[in-house]
């Protein structure tokens, strides 16, 4: 009988695990249609090309390399013997291997989504896949190995052990991604027109709001199985539980990012800015990634919504200090991504200040100081930017030799 119910438990929460692998994984559909509606629409096909092609380079270069570095073991080469573990009747075996790789894979592959709309619009795209191979099979896994693979940062100290919690990736996954993107920003430059000589801001609208509220939407939903995974299981009462509460905090704190961001553009600009909400919505989910499992539902809306309010101060903040990021990526993931880590202890004793602000340096430190050394050596080898001629005709013709809307061209 106890055999049955281990078999039950296995199975249960393996297909959990994929189920919720599968939602993360249909984040890049909704990373694709926010980029695609925030860009110009004659960068419409490259930045499409971007999202769906680093899928596929991270999930292979995570087989390759990626997840040995991060957690041991052999994947490359090896076939994963599930039903060994399962008939041998390991008390630590609680879902299938491969479950395990398939759900951080695509975590891997967030990450690096998080890069694409930053450098958007000015970027080549080769450059940028160069990028992602070397992002996510070696920048990402090592950090990821010092946090949720326990292993010490150059073997000097464990972040676990200084009191580092980071339930779902608000630092390892979403602050990560953006580290990488504002080195390439920097690398990159401004798109041209964006900044005028006289230091005013330019406005540079996308060409799709409608496909912008969709990916928003589907980050939202995909976001349940981001959150809601991370709690490893589902087939007992407490599992169960603890899956609904995050579902739950997940949900509310994306509201209270909305409102948050809404109410303050319209403070601020006069205007209900429908950008700003839908950054505001991201910004509530990166806000409660790093502890849903411990807020109340209140606190969880709340944390949602200071993630709304300091994404639209870090937006303008940028821009003034001329980083161009065209779907505000670094002020979503990296800026409000340090907020969540933050927010961490104040309700959840396990986690300390010191601990979440030492962990968030060596995340940080690690991934902007070698995307930047990465970033400049394929510019030496290869250039990082479309000629100005191109920029202005749009990255579609020259990088893709497509367009997104060829009637309407054919219309002018």
């Amino acid at each position: 009988m106890e055999y049955n119910i281990f078999q039950l438990q296995y199975a249960l929460d393996t297909f959990y695990f994929l189920v919720c692998g599968a939602l993360v994984m249909w984040m890049a559909a909704g990373f694709a249609m926010l980029e695609a509606g925030l860009v110009r629409s004659k960068n419409t096909v490259e930045i499409l090309t971007k999202n769906i092609t680093l899928f596929a380079v991270a999930s292979i270069m995570y087989m390759v390399v990626g997840y040995s570095i991060m957690y041991g073991g052999d994947i490359f080469l090896s076939t994963i013997a599930e039903a060994g573990a399962v008939e041998g009747g390991e008390e630590n075996a609680t879902y299938a291997p491969s479950a395990d790789f398939f759900f951080q894979v695509v975590f891997v592959a967030t990450a690096m989504s998080i890069v694409s709309g930053a450098v958007a619009e000015r970027m080549k795209l080769f450059a940028f896949l160069a990028f992602a191979v070397v992002m996510t099979g070696f920048i990402y896994p090592m950090e990821g190995s010092w946090t949720w693979g326990g292993n010490p940062v150059f073997g000097m100290y464990t972040l676990g052990d200084l009191g580092f919690l980071d339930f779902a990736g608000s630092g390892i996954v979403h602050m990560a991604g953006a580290a990488a993107a504002l080195a390439g920003v920097m690398l990159v430059g401004a798109r041209s027109g964006k900044y005028g000589s006289n230091g005013e801001v330019n406005a540079i609208p996308g060409a799709n709001l409608p496909l912008a509220t969709l990916g928003t939407f589907i980050l939202w939903l995909g976001w349940f199985g981001f959150n809601g995974g991370s709690v490893l299981a589902t087939a007992t009462v407490d599992s169960a539980n603890a899956v609904a509460v995050v579902f739950m905090n997940t949900n509310l704190a994306a509201a209270g990012g909305c409102i948050g961001a809404l109410i303050l553009a319209k403070i601020m600009f006069g205007k209900a800015d429908l950008t700003m909400a839908l950054n505001g919505c991201l910004a509530g989910l990166v806000a409660i990634t790093a502890g849903p499992d411990t807020p109340s539902p209140l606190q969880a809306t709340i944390f949602g919504a200071l993630g709304g309010l300091l994404v639209v101060f870090s937006i303008t903040t940028l821009d003034k200090l001329k980083i161009d990021d065209p779907v505000g990526a670094i002020s979503v993931h990296g800026t409000v991504g340090l907020l969540g880590l933050l927010l961490v202890p104040v309700t959840n004793g396990d986690a300390s200040f010191s601990g979440q602000i030492i962990g968030a340096l060596t995340i940080f430190g690690w991934v902007f100081i070698t995307s930047l050394i990465v970033f400049f050596g394929i510019k030496m080898a290869m250039g990082l930017r479309v000629t100005e001629e191109e920029e202005y005709a749009g990255v579609d013709a020259s990088e893709c030799g497509l367009e997104a809307y060829p009637e309407f061209s054919a219309l002018k």
